[in-house]
């Protein structure tokens, strides 16, 4: 008896005409880092202690925090357009 399994390859498919900005950064020191809270358990105390740990130890000069309402929606356009305009880096992440 044969089995079949199916995979799924989750990458978004290119969008033709739009470019991605791409830039890698050279260390932390003086960056600032966003957070996007998914609003899982435990991602909030996950995130406080990271970004003290940035800031102490790598000399990151600036933490922003945003929650999204739950985990399974988006973030708003919003809270997107602050982080990047705002950040050097943003972490999307999850707790439990």
């Amino acid at each position: 008896m044969s089995a079949s399994v199916i995979l799924f390859d989750p990458t978004a498919p290119r969008q033709e005409g739009r470019q991605q900005a791409r830039r890698t950064l050279d260390g932390l020191a003086g960056a600032v880092v966003g957070f996007i809270d998914n609003a899982k358990p435990n991602f909030d105390f996950l995130v406080d202690d990271l970004s003290a740990l940035l800031v102490s130890r790598y000399g990151v000069s600036r933490v922003i925090k945003r929650r999204k309402r739950s985990a399974s929606v988006p973030a708003s356009p919003e809270v997107y357009q602050e982080l990047a305009g705002e950040c050097d880096l943003v972490i999307t992440g999850s707790g439990d």
